[in-house]
């Protein structure tokens, strides 16, 4: 076990808006990760790293306990599955929604369903529920592109405003799950350090009431 604890982020918005809710554990990065080319950040804490990583691969590495804790989107951790973590914390930033999108004027088919999606797992489920039939396409960017080129007949995508799409002529269809960045921490580290990261966690939560 090393002598500190670190918590993997993202670079861009859920860093931006973690940073926050971080400083109430007073908890801030000594470099900036849009200018550093550090992938491990000292903090003002002696006993807390930051460890900088893709979005998409901090559920893994706080499931390795290569990171004690994490910040990811609830998107990514549905993808994911969530296997050796617990999520504890609903950090309410980085807000969006999982959507089914589309043509506004055509109807989705009501045989097999063409989706182009990077949720993969997420759409599986949504539609199985529905017990609609479904061809998953898996892409990893453009998905707009997807039903304007005849790839599929719609995308499972992550909306914010909906600009991208309504600039590519598709608008929402279906909304599937609410979005927002979750705390995630390794099961393991949740025993070994429990007094340490719930006095953390205490101190976040704190500043996301007061945020409200």
């Amino acid at each position: 076990m090393s002598d500190y604890i670190t918590i993997a982020l993202s670079k861009g918005r859920i860093f931006k808006e973690t940073i926050p809710l971080l400083k109430a554990a007073g908890i801030e990065p000594l470099d900036d990760p849009e200018t550093s080319r550090k992938l491990i950040l000292d903090t003002t804490r002696e006993d807390v790293k930051i460890v900088i990583i893709r979005a998409t691969d901090v559920p893994t590495y706080v499931q390795h306990g290569a990171a004690d804790l994490g910040v990811t989107g609830k998107d990514v951790l549905m993808e994911h599955g969530g296997e050796g973590l617990y999520e504890l914390l609903d950090l309410h930033i980085a807000q969006c929604r999982l959507m089914v999108a589309g043509f506004e004027n055509k109807p989705l088919p009501t045989d097999t369903l063409r989706v182009a999606t990077k949720f993969v797992d997420c759409a599986r489920r949504y539609f199985s529920s529905q017990r609609r039939q479904v061809e998953i396409i898996k892409l990893y960017g453009s998905m707009e592109l997807a039903p304007i080129v005849g790839l599929a007949d719609c995308i499972v995508d992550v909306v914010d405003t909906g600009g991208t799409l309504k600039a590519n002529g598709l608008v929402p269809l279906e909304h599937m799950y609410d979005i927002s960045s979750r705390m995630v921490v390794n099961k393991a580290s949740m025993k070994t350090r429990s007094t340490e990261i719930k006095a953390m966690l205490a101190q976040i939560e704190s500043a996301i009431t007061m945020e409200k």
